[in-house]
């Protein structure tokens, strides 16, 4: 049995005209995505001329990130259209700073790890939180690898010597791969969701179509 209250129709078998929406903080590719916006800001002050488009053009990026998980969220409510858009949006500007950090190393000749590198599956199951949490795993990352090419009589070459902007960058991009392979799922879900369930529109009009039965 229906009934009405302040938010519109409700029942056993009717859903709410909008639905609960928001709870962004939640999403993991939220989370990722304002910690990699947390680097990015550390890593251009860093190493990046704040005079030049680049610095500029990151951090925007990697902004462009979280804000946009968060706006789509928000706006899921009543447009799932919106919702997925700017998911797509925040995946593209992710997309556009692996390529910065990329560029990066390249330009610098320092190494850009493999896929298969393990340090890439190392960070990845350290779970970092934080940026500091980041940090420390960087800094940790740097004396062990300097201890090895110590310890083992390692030629010097510019592109193979540990350094901390070029551990950093290759952490970024980790963590934006991952980042944007679960972002492909979460659009992925949230189209398969869209084509079953409808959007704001049709919902209304089933909301109108069952009060005009009524």
């Amino acid at each position: 049995m229906d009934y009405k209250d302040e938010n519109g129709w409700r029942g056993d078998t009717q859903e709410p005209l909008i639905p609960r929406h928001g709870g962004y903080r939640k999403l993991k590719t939220f989370q990722l995505a304002q910690l990699i916006y947390d680097i990015t800001v550390r890593f251009c002050e860093r190493y990046i001329d704040k005079r030049s488009r680049t610095y500029d053009q990151m951090v925007q990026a990697a902004r462009s990130g979280p804000q946009n998980i968060a706006e789509g969220s928000q706006a899921s409510g009543t447009s799932k259209k919106t919702e997925i858009k700017l998911t797509s949006v925040a995946r593209s500007s992710l997309e556009e700073l692996k390529l910065d950090y990329q560029d990066y190393l390249r330009h610098r000749r320092l190494e850009l790890w493999e896929k298969t590198d393990p340090r890439r599956t190392e960070l990845i199951q350290r779970r970092c939180k934080t940026v500091d949490d980041v940090a420390l795993w960087i800094r940790e990352e740097y004396q062990k690898e300097r201890a090895a090419r110590s310890k083992m009589s390692i030629p010097s070459t510019p592109s193979r010597n540990p350094s901390y902007p070029g551990i950093t960058a290759n952490a970024a991009v980790t963590l934006i791969i991952v980042t944007c392979s679960l972002l492909e799922r979460q659009i992925q879900s949230q189209g398969d969701s869209f084509e079953k369930e409808g959007g704001f529109t049709e919902r209304l009009y089933q909301r109108r179509r069952i009060r005009g039965a009524s």
